[in-house]
């Protein structure tokens, strides 16, 4: 059985907390629907409560590592009936503070390629029918660390890599669906903090600041490609 309701549905994950928390605050204001997931239920739960129509809200809390917890929100996709919008958000950094690849360890270092690059891979091959129905859109949530070389950034920067090139051969293989890399820049997020302990962060954009310019590749249909959150932005604007 599918839902009656017809208003658009984004999936969004890691939406417990930064981004994607303050992304899926927007999409709700536009009157979309949002299936959201996040590894910590009692903290998702506290922040669907606190979004502007958590009603509009489907929480699925689990892993996205998981195969079975990526079937599971694949289903509550299929229960909406569509969808129009998939944001692969959910990202881990490895060890924190960061370290070089050279003593990196290798256990960390997969979970962050398997986190970052092959569970959206893995998402996006099961929600694709659903997307090919809407000529929906995919955004992979990259990072200057993905075409930079940064110290300590390196097994975060490589999955970011891989994740930026699944999205371009995304774009080639199903042309019919938006596919966009995003990066959101520098942020003030607990993940940065994580990245950096004890680093002063007040000066970085909070996340619902960045969100206006994700927004922009939506209202104007952007072509798919890799897109920085400062070419978005609205001053940017000619």
């Amino acid at each position: 059985m599918t839902s009656q309701d017809q208003s658009p549905t984004a999936l969004v994950t890691g939406a417990s907390r930064g981004f994607g928390h303050a992304l899926t605050a927007a999409l709700l204001r536009r009157g979309w629907h949002v299936v959201v997931n996040a590894r910590d239920a009692d903290r998702l739960s506290r922040s669907v409560a606190a979004l502007p129509q958590p009603t509009a809200v489907t929480a699925v809390p689990g892993d996205v590592v998981d195969d079975k917890h990526r079937l599971e929100l694949a289903r509550a996709v299929a229960a909406r009936g569509r969808l129009d919008l998939l944001v692969h958000n959910a990202s881990v950094l490895g060890p924190s503070p960061l370290v070089p690849l050279a003593v990196h360890p290798l256990p960390e270092l997969l979970e962050v390629f398997e986190v970052n690059a092959l569970a959206p891979i893995a998402l996006t091959q099961l929600v694709l029918p659903a997307l090919r129905a809407t000529r929906g859109r995919v955004v992979h949530v990259s990072s200057d660390a993905a075409v930079e070389a940064y110290a300590g950034w390196g097994a975060y920067g490589a999955a970011k890599a891989a994740l930026d090139h699944a999205a371009r051969v995304l774009t080639v293989e199903e042309p019919d669906v938006r596919s966009w890399s995003f990066d959101p820049g520098d942020m003030r997020t607990e993940l940065h903090a994580l990245a950096e302990p004890g680093v002063d962060l007040s000066d970085l954009p909070l996340p619902e600041d960045v969100v206006p310019s994700l927004l922009r590749l939506l209202d104007e249909d952007l072509p798919s490609g890799r897109y920085t959150a400062a070419a978005l932005a609205p001053a940017a604007r000619s």
